[in-house]
């Protein structure tokens, strides 16, 4: 059986003690009541609001769970490919041990995302820091420079070739003005300071690529508990 929320009005199954998508309380009827008792049950527990997040034990779950999904997306890991996944998980399996913690033994969707988003933006930042160190490292303490120098003019001179294979069918005055604007672009991107601007904004990105994978694996975090654990009536 159905009933719908008070507060939200969405739709709530029977054995839930509290809303889904906001967390209200919901009134407990027994099995045995008779037909139109006008005084049900009510959860006997301390409540305690499900959309809320108490942040002290959240932001400690998500530190704990942070440092590995950080080493494992950042640029140096050998598994880093897989760093969306490491990150969803990470963000799931935080909002699970904070879950288990609290009282309602759920709690919605934003609160999981939110959550997610804490996880996210503290392991993105390790990996950004990780990967920003280990470039560091490699060109100016184990004297990487000119290789890591060659490199990237491999990269540019792939661009130039696929800027000129790209322009081939345009008619000569249009080819000529892209060639040019690509010129300057390159040209930019060739500088020492074009070299850094382009990996910092990639690892950036990155980052906020993971950030967005980790509220979506909170948003589930939070909808798999309330499914899983129930209070017991």
């Amino acid at each position: 059986m159905e009933i719908t929320c008070n507060r939200c009005h969405q739709t709530v199954q029977a054995e839930n003690c509290y809303c889904p998508a906001c967390g209200l309380p919901q009134l407990l009827y027994p099995a045995d009541s008779a037909p139109g008792d006008p005084h049900p049950e009510r959860w006997n527990e301390a409540v305690q609001d499900a959309s809320v997040v108490e942040w002290k034990p959240a932001i400690r779950v998500a530190l704990l769970l942070a440092v590995p999904a950080g080493m494992l997306s950042c640029n140096v890991s050998p598994l880093n490919f897989f760093g969306v996944l490491w990150m969803a998980i990470c963000a799931a399996w935080a909002v699970t041990l904070y879950v288990r913690r609290q009282r309602p033994a759920w709690i919605t969707t934003g609160a999981g995302v939110r959550i997610g988003l804490v996880t996210g933006i503290l392991a993105g930042w390790l990996a950004f820091a990780i990967s920003g160190g280990a470039l560091f490292v490699e060109r100016n303490l184990l004297h990487q420079a000119s290789q890591i120098d060659s490199e990237w003019s491999a990269v540019l001179d792939s661009l130039r070739q696929v800027s000129q294979q790209g322009t081939a069918g345009m008619a000569p005055a249009d080819a000529a003005q892209v060639q040019a604007a690509y010129a300057q672009i390159l040209a930019f991107m060739a500088k020492p300071e074009g070299h850094a601007g382009f990996v910092a904004f990639g690892l950036a990105f990155n980052a906020l690529f993971l950030l967005l994978f980790a509220a979506a694996g909170g948003a589930l975090g939070a909808r798999w508990m309330a499914h899983s654990r129930r209070p017991e009536i």
